[in-house]
């Protein structure tokens, strides 16, 4: 099973979804955007790729310093993210071989 945490506005996460797909995988598709993930799951998420919440963060978009995120703790970034789930990064692919935020799209190759 595969699974792609997915923006299809942003060119990353249409290319590992290509990617996915030429290697003949259609994946279970989560546009978190439409559907986001509660804290709780985003804890999950986050807990899978082996990395803090803030290597997944886009700490450039406008809402991050709009809510002085800088300097939060981890509570505060999960509840700002599970809250505003643009602060994502994209795109998160879930592969039995682990989870990972494939920037660019092509590192979604690694996991299948």
């Amino acid at each position: 099973m595969v699974t792609i945490y997915h923006n299809p506005h942003c060119s990353n996460s249409r290319r590992a979804l290509e990617v996915i797909r030429a290697a003949g995988i259609e994946p279970e598709i989560v546009e978190y955007l439409k559907t986001p993930l509660s804290e709780a799951g985003l804890r999950q998420l986050v807990a899978r790729t082996g990395r803090p919440l803030r290597d997944l963060i886009r700490d450039k978009d406008p809402l991050f310093a709009e809510l002085k995120l800088a300097d939060a703790g981890e509570a505060e970034l999960f509840a700002a993210v599970a809250a505003h789930p643009v602060l994502l990064n994209r795109p998160i692919v879930v592969t039995e071989k682990g989870a990972k935020l494939c920037r660019p799209g092509d590192q979604a190759a690694a996991l299948l």
